[in-house]
Order: C-alpha cells, then sequence, then structure tokens
C-alpha cells in the first residue's frame, strides 16, 4: 500500500444528442461536463475510516477492526471488478442497516464507499484512511454525480492500494492515468454505479473516466479520440421528473404512431452522427463560424424532436425562449420533463450577454452554471491545481 495523500477529481456528463432515441437503438452522443466532483483521500495511523461528504451534510467513521469483521472470506485478489460480491453487499446492508429497496443518496454513497474499500484491501491489512469528497455537480440531477464520485472513489483507491500508479510526477499539476489503468478505474466505478443505482448503462462511468464525448450505440461505448472544448450554460429547471415515466411514454407514443415515430428516431439518429462528424472535423482544420451554424441548427431540431416524442416541458419551453431571445441555442439533456437543459456559446460570445442571459435564467427560478463541454476524464491533481474554494473544502475536514 502506498502511504500519504490523494487528489483526484472527475467530470460529470451531459447527453448532447439522442436521448430517447438511444433506448431504441440509436445514436446518442455523451459528453463531459466541466463541473467536476473532488475528492481528498489520505492514508493516517489512527485505525479508523472516515468518509466526509459535505454536499449530502454526511461525515461517518468507524474503526478499521469492526470493518475487517465483514470481510466474507479470503478469496483470489479483486483488482478486476466483474460483478458484484452478493455477500459482502449483503453485510455491507445489514452493518449499516440499510434495507434492500433503499435508494436513500447518503446511504447508497457510503455502501458504494466501503464496499470498494473493502474489496480492494481484502487481502491487505486494512489501512486507516479519511476520505473527504466535494462536487460542483448537483445531485439527482441526471448529470453523472454518482458516477463521478464513484469514479474517484476507484481511481484513489485502486492507487493507494498499489494496483495501478499514482501518474503524478514532482513537477506536475495534474496527470492522468494509462489507458489500461483507466479500464480498470472504470470496472471499479461502475461496480459503484451498480451499488447506488441498480442497472445502470455504464455511460455515466465511461464519462466519467475518460472524458471527452463518447458515442454510445446498442450498449457499446466507444470513447471518441480527440473532440474540441465547448462552452455552455447549464441550466437546471428543478422541476423533478421521472426518467422511466418519460421512458415509458416515447415508447407509447412509438407503438401507437410508428409510422410518424420511426423517422423521427431516425432523424434523431442523422443528428448525432451529423454533429459528430463536425465536432471530428472541429479538431483536425480552423474553427469556423459555418461549425457553429451547424451544431446550433442540430440543436434547434433536435429539441423539437424531443417535443415530438413527449418529453419537453413549459419549463424547457422557458430556457429556449429565454436563450433565443439573445440569439443563444438550447436543448433539453437528459430525461427531459423538467431537469436540465445545455446552451452552446459561441467562443465569440460576450461575457456580458452570458451573464445578463445566466440572471435572466436565475429569474426564472433556474440554477445556471457557465461551464464546458468534452473536458478531461479523471484526473490526479497536485493541491496546487485544485481551485482554492474546493481545497478549502477538502481541508476542512
Amino acid at each position: 500500500m502506498q502511504d500519504g495523500e490523494i487528489y483526484v477529481s472527475a467530470p460529470g456528463k451531459a447527453i448532447l444528442h439522442g436521448e430517447h432515441a438511444v433506448v431504441h437503438g440509436k445514436v446518442a452522443l455523451a459528453v463531459s461536463l466541466n463541473l467536476r466532483t473532488y475528492l481528498h483521500l489520505n492514508t493516517n495511523n489512527d485505525g479508523r475510516v472516515c468518509i466526509n461528504l459535505p454536499n449530502i451534510d454526511t461525515f461517518l467513521s468507524w474503526d478499521v477492526s469492526e470493518l475487517k469483521q465483514l470481510i466474507p472470506y479470503m478469496c483470489g485478489k479483486r483488482e478486476e471488478a466483474k460483478r458484484l460480491d452478493a455477500e459482502l453487499l449483503r453485510r455491507l446492508r445489514e452493518f449499516l442497516d440499510i434495507s434492500n429497496g433503499s435508494l436513500d443518496t447518503c446511504n447508497m454513497a457510503i455502501l458504494a464507499f466501503l464496499y470498494i474499500y473493502l474489496s480492494l484491501f481484502r487481502l491487505s491489512e486494512l489501512p486507516s484512511l479519511k476520505v473527504s469528497v466535494w462536487s460542483e455537480l448537483p445531485t439527482g440531477a441526471g448529470l453523472g454525480s454518482s458516477a463521478a464520485y464513484s469514479v474517484c472513489l476507484a481511481a484513489s483507491l485502486l492507487t493507494v492500494s498499489g494496483a495501478i500508479p499514482a501518474p503524478l510526477k514532482e513537477w506536475d499539476h495534474t496527470a492522468r492515468w494509462c489507458q489500461e489503468d483507466l479500464e480498470l478505474i472504470n470496472s471499479w466505478a461502475f461496480q459503484g454505479e451498480m451499488i447506488i443505482h441498480g442497472n445502470p448503462s455504464g455511460v455515466d462511468n465511461a464519462v466519467g473516466t475518460w472524458g471527452g464525448m463518447l458515442r454510445f450505440l446498442a450498449g457499446k461505448i466507444i470513447p471518441l479520440s480527440r473532440v474540441p472544448l465547448l462552452r455552455i450554460l447549464l441550466t437546471n429547471t428543478k422541476v423533478p421528473r421521472s426518467t422511466k415515466v418519460l421512458v415509458a411514454r416515447v415508447k407509447d407514443k412509438i407503438n401507437k404512431f410508428p409510422s410518424v415515430m420511426t423517422p423521427v428516431l431516425d432523424s434523431v439518429d442523422a443528428i448525432s452522427c451529423t454533429c459528430e462528424k463536425v465536432l471530428s472535423e472541429m479538431t483536425s482544420e480552423p474553427i469556423t463560424g459555418e461549425h457553429y451554424n451547424i451544431l446550433e441548427e442540430l440543436i434547434d431540431i433536435n429539441q423539437h424532436h424531443l417535443n415530438v416524442m413527449g418529453v419537453g416541458h413549459p419549463a424547457l419551453d422557458t430556457l429556449c425562449r429565454v436563450t433565443l431571445a439573445k440569439g443563444l441555442h438550447s436543448k433539453l439533456t437528459g430525461a427531459g420533463g423538467g431537469g436540465c437543459g445545455i446552451t452552446l456559446l459561441r467562443p465569440e460570445t460576450d461575457s456580458s450577454v452570458v451573464q445578463t442571459t445566466a440572471q435572466d435564467l436565475k429569474d426564472c427560478g433556474f440554477d445556471c452554471w457557465e461551464t464546458s463541454i468534452g473536458g478531461p476524464g479523471v484526473q490526479q491533481h497536485s493541491p496546487l491545481s485544485v481551485k482554492a474554494e474546493v481545497l478549502e473544502i477538502l481541508n476542512r475536514y
């Protein structure tokens, strides 16, 4: 085991194009969202394991000796995360007094942490350590906050366990793991996601691990090698919605009007493929206004298609109307029916326009952030490269 401390971060995710259509065998494009989750892990000798999650007001600690009792049996080294260990999970649920049906955010976050910690250290001495996590992402908004958390847990615990090397060299500010190590991080993060969500697609943790943009089609996830960094406004309408209900609504509409809805799904598929082509061009040739014109048109067309599918909402219509009044183009991202939307910002969009638009959206009762999509996946940080306000929070606990 490696002594010391480690800082890591992972991005959230947004769906750029293809939400709902992806359920019916069409392409979706998922992008990293540069609102990040940060984790600070510190090993020590106090015989305790502590986790601090100030976003959800959760601060817990246990004696290493009581956690040791939970490891069900000795078995082969569990560096490869294939499927969940049902017995370890059962013992942890009992230990934490979590019923089988519980989906409480705090309980699931703790369960995922202890599961990965005990799985990785089960054959060695359980180390005393303290983990503190702070996220810029809102929870429950469909922006991959649980996956970013799981990716940070996997990367930090795998590194401290010695299963993968720390990529950060003395002179680096940030560093990324090699492809093979990222695959291991991703597989353990997926375990965390299975604990938290039950039956995840694997897209969110893949975006948190690799960053950039991923193409998702029929269960296959393909990271795209290079994508441009795009400025966006991210808006949370704060209108609650049920993904399950919205997915069922689209399915009903397709069953009711197959000849009407099938071309809509085919069109969304073509939008994803056209967008992917344009973004690829933007990394290999000078970026022009025409590239942005096409991206804006695709956003508008897709938003209309999502309304046709029945997953729009008056709050999302308000978002589109308010931003269009400033010459900006928006669409929902994720399940729809409320939730979040993204607004594309051109490089030349003046900061005063961005600020007044964000204020107009806040005046509608929405939350709004200026951020970017297409940034790096999980990375290790030197303390100097962590934002001062985030570092202050992480070091407070």
